[in-house]
This record gives structure tokens, sequence and C-alpha cells, in this order.
């Protein structure tokens, strides 16, 4: 028999294993450690997601894995059932006007409230990095700002749900395919080839160093405490429901600068936090002093 079909079979099979009664226990454990929420419609992208966990655990039914998630080894295997469920879609300058706003308007500002309060400090966070290109886009930004800059101690934090996207992004490998499209200002001197075809590249060493990649689980507790210049959350919480998504917005607003600047997906909406975050861009928000 071929691989091909031995695979075949093996999805069909555990096809058949997977109840209505494992999808409401996977989904309400991704929502208790994620906040992500999955409707009824998302079972199937649920099954693909999971079938190759429970393939590599050789374990020959869905139900096999909810008992292990439960057992005493639940949660040594809680990280890798997340890390299966997190969707990682990104780019480099993805929705760019916000790349482009965070050149010309917030890095100035937040330079000038640097040396206004005297603390020559300016902090920024990309929350939900997946595999880096968010924190190296906003890096190259600020190389590209390093004249006004200089003066201050300058630090980006990168963080992600998914444990191997964070050492993915830290890695700083990518498919020359990543960049080919952008504009010369966005690439050139800020990434190499790594082998002699010249198919894959490498960030530069002075991009990476500015950058400290960690996991975080936004819902838990986080050890920083700010303030940042700016916060970028973008496509997070549209996998969140209303009442999770308001306690997220306000903890990041806590942790914004007056005046400091939040960034979210094309597709989200703070509608319900115009009393302490107003709308300066498309999908920009500005903290209210």
């Amino acid at each position: 028999m071929s691989t091909a079909v031995s695979s075949s079979l093996q999805r069909t099979d555990l096809e058949s294993t997977f109840t209505d009664r494992d999808f409401a226990f996977f989904a309400r454990l991704v929502y208790e450690k994620s906040g992500i929420v999955l409707a009824d419609h998302k079972k199937s992208m649920m099954f693909s997601r999971l079938v190759r966990r429970v393939r590599e655990l050789k374990l020959g039914s869905f139900k096999a894995y909810g008992e292990l998630l439960r057992g005493p080894d639940g949660e040594a295997e809680v990280g890798d059932f997340i890390n299966a469920m997190t969707t990682n879609l990104t780019k480099f300058f993805r929705e760019d006007h916000h790349f482009e706003f965070l050149e010309s308007t917030a890095l100035p500002r937040a330079a000038q409230r640097a040396v206004q309060d005297g603390t020559r400090r300016i902090r920024l966070w990309s929350a939900g990095c997946s595999s880096g290109e968010e924190p190296y886009s906003i890096a190259i930004c600020l190389k590209r700002a390093a004249s006004q800059l200089r003066p201050h101690d300058v630090r980006l934090l990168a963080t992600d749900l998914d444990t191997n996207m964070v050492s993915r992004a830290a890695a700083g490998l990518y498919p020359k395919s990543a960049i080919a499209a952008l504009p010369p200002h966005w690439r050139n001197g800020h990434f190499h080839s790594t082998d002699k075809t010249r198919e894959q590249v490498a960030v530069e060493d002075d991009l990476r160093a500015m950058i400290t990649f960690r996991p975080l689980n936004l819902l838990h507790d986080w050890p920083m405490s700010g303030p940042f210049d700016a916060i970028f959350c973008r496509n997070v919480m549209i996998y969140f429901d209303g009442p999770t998504k308001v306690r997220l917005v306000n903890r990041l607003a806590d942790l914004l600068q007056p005046g400091g600047w939040l960034f979210i997906g094309h597709s989200e909406t703070l509608l319900e936090h115009q009393d302490r975050l107003r709308l300066v861009g498309r999908t920009i928000y500005e903290r209210i002093a």
C-alpha cells in the first residue's frame, strides 16, 4: 500500500472518531487557555489542525487525545495543543499604512515626549508577533528613524502565544519570496541571503538585536509594566468574545503612554472604548490623556 493511500485511510479512520463531544471539549479548552472562541462551523478546521498532533502521538482516536489532555500529563501537552490551534497568517509590512504612520508620526512624537519627560525612553510591543514579520517591520522603521532616536533607550518586545512561532521569529529566517514585493526602502540593507541559491534570507543582526522575543498568553499575567509608546495587537481580537475583548483592550490601554498608539487589525474596531482611546487613522487609536 502506498504512503499516500495509507495516509488517506488514516485520515478517514481518525475523522470517524472526531465526535461532537470531542469538538465541544477541545473548543472549551481552547477558550479557557487562549480566549479564542470556536463556533460549531469551525469543526472541520479543528479536525485538520489537530489530526496531525493525534498522528504524531500515535493515538488511535480524538477521544484518546482528549483523555491525554485531561490526564496527569495534560499540562505538558496543552502548549502543543494551543500551538496546533493557533492561526499564524502574517507578512512583512502588512497593512503598510500602520508603518507609514509609525515612521511619520508615532516615532517622532515618542522621541519628543521622551525628551520632555526626561526619561529618554521609548518602548514598543508587538503582541501576537506570529513568525516575526511584524516586529521586524517595526525594527526596520526604528532603524530608518535612527537619527531621531539615537539619544534614546529604545526597546521592542515581541510576544506570541504559540511557542513554535516565537522560536521561528527569533531565528529571523524567511524565504526570499517573503520580501520580494517590498519597496526598496523597506527591503535594501535589512536582509541578506543565507545560501548559494539565494532562496532564503536572514534578517540583519542589528534588527534582531533590537527585539526581545518571549512567549506570552495575553489572557494571563503580564510581566511587563510599561508604559509603551506603541502597541501592535493586530488580528488577535477577532477570535475573542465581547467580554474577553473588553478586558484585553482595557489592559492594553493601561500600559499605553497617554498619547501612545494602539494598532489593531483591519477587521477590528474599538467602538466601545471611545472614553480611553480615540480613532486617529485607519485602525490606529491614540490613548486619551
